[in-house]
């Protein structure tokens, strides 16, 4: 008798157990962002939870069944533009969770699970997609073997008949630069001592390069993304693709395992990995940015470990010479307005450098773990004088190095581009007519040249030094 009720508690016990494992998860909160294209939903958990996702028509509605989990938060968050109206929620039994989102239109729904990292814990990511074509793009075709003997010595945009450019003067298209703000959405990037967030300043700075890039007569710069939302690494090249890009830019503000490291760099993709244990532990940093906002959760397929192999062999082709080019130009800039980590350009596998048709950097700015850096990353000034020094570089590749069909390659085959032109970052100290002195030439030619309407200058701003031939022009 006294058996049969020990075996009674102990059944009872592991009942008990089993139960409490099934619903030890709870669902603490819910974040949302919005993306051009997409919703994307994550529910952050207590622990790993199994999850059913489908939808029910008049009215539209969204239902995830969650199991393994019970309510430990609130689900409230701001839907606004977005197809989302209400979230509510149900325990249908006491280890399952059911929310019913409530749609303004039907969306396509993707899901997968997170397990944690160093950021997160646990997390389930619903994606609604407001179409068909934004659930399922168009892959990357694939690069025929022979594409590494007969790549071009100099950037050319590839033909892409689909792609519309805007007109510049004399029938000529724009050059186009795409530049890429690191992170975004539910993954941050690195984080500051005060809490800044990469995502934000890089944001910050990539939205004023646009502007500068813009301005100039010639140019045209987009961004892969223009708000707070995660893309995947490998999508961004395809961005910058679609976009018919010469020119690609990743902005970055990472942070180092040591709090005192400081200074900007400037990347390009290496063949053989990275050149030094600093361009290693930033690569790999950044490369698992894919598993934060889960790009890491779809297995590739055989054509896209091939495309990988072939852009690695694609490397040290001309993309690569060419990237290496207009990244010196951008570093070398750069040190004239903030200190530099590394006075070279250095080489590493970042996952968004891997573009064999298109030259590709990736700045960073410099390291948001050293507090004096934070606090500059973060002003407008520093951000527009890093933007100048970036648009400075940029425009002196392509003085050299014109894409065909151009207005600035236009202007070099007609003579009429100012090759001898240079650029100047002031100082503390000069002046307008001090600089004329130097670079023989009126202060009127240099006041025109910059379309100043003052002599007054600021530190740091960004100067065209207009060839002597040109310099007497009105």
């Amino acid at each position: 008798m006294r058996m049969r009720a020990l075996v009674t508690v102990m059944g009872l016990l592991l009942t008990t157990l089993a139960l409490d494992a099934l619903a030890a998860s709870q669902v603490r909160s819910v974040r949302l962002w919005r993306a051009p294209d997409n919703t994307r939903l994550v529910f952050d958990l207590s622990g790993p939870v199994q999850a059913s996702v489908f939808t029910l028509e008049s009215p539209d509605r969204l239902v995830i069944d969650i199991n393994g989990a019970t309510l430990g938060g609130s689900l409230n968050v701001s839907s606004a533009n977005t197809p989302i109206t209400s979230m509510r929620s149900a325990q249908r039994t006491p280890d399952s969770l059911r929310v019913v989102i409530d749609l303004k239109k039907a969306v396509i729904p993707k899901s997968f699970t997170l397990a944690p990292n160093q950021q997160y814990g646990n997390r389930l990511v619903v994606d609604l997609f407001d179409s068909a074509a934004a659930a399922n793009p168009t892959p990357i075709s694939t690069i025929p073997d022979t594409a590494a003997n007969t790549a071009p010595a100099v950037p050319v945009s590839p033909s892409k008949p689909e792609i519309k450019l805007m007109p510049v003067p004399n029938g000529k298209r724009d050059i186009v630069v795409v530049i890429d703000a690191g992170h975004g959405g539910e993954d941050p990037g690195a984080s500051g001592g005060q809490g800044q967030k990469e995502k934000n300043v890089v944001l910050s700075i990539a939205k004023e390069l646009q502007r500068q890039i813009s301005a100039e007569k010639g140019y045209r710069a987009e961004l892969t993304r223009t708000g707070d939302y995660f893309i995947p690494l490998r999508k961004r090249t395809e961005i910058a693709r679609a976009k018919g890009a010469d020119l690609f830019v990743s902005i970055h503000a990472d942070a180092a395992p040591s709090s005192a490291a400081f200074g900007a760099s400037v990347f390009a993709l290496s063949e053989r990995g990275a050149t030094s244990e600093t361009a290693r532990w930033l690569a790999d940093s950044e490369n698992r940015s894919d598993l934060i906002g889960g790009a890491g959760a779809v297995s590739l397929d055989d054509k896209d470990r091939m495309l990988a192999g072939v852009l690695l062999d694609l490397s040290m082709t001309a993309s690569l010479t060419s990237s290496l080019n207009v990244g010196q130009k951008v570093l070398s800039n750069i040190g004239r307005v903030t200190s530099l980590h590394k006075s070279r350009v250095e080489q590493a596998g970042f996952m968004v450098l891997k573009s064999p048709d298109i030259p590709s950097i990736l700045v960073e700015t410099g390291f948001i773990s050293n507090a004096a850096e934070a606090n500059k990353l973060q002003g407008a000034s520093h951000q527009q004088a890093l933007a100048r020094s970036i648009t400075a570089g940029v425009r002196q590749f392509f003085q050299q190095n014109p894409p065909q069909g151009t207005y600035i390659a236009w202007l070099r085959d007609t003579g009429k581009l100012a090759m001898g032109a240079r650029n100047h970052v002031v100082r503390p100290g000069e002046t307008l007519a001090m600089l004329a002195a130097r670079y023989d030439m009126s202060a009127g030619a240099l006041r025109n040249a910059n379309e100043l309407k003052s002599d007054e200058l600021k530190v740091g701003q960004d100067l065209k030094i207009p060839s002597t031939d040109l310099a007497g022009e009105p």
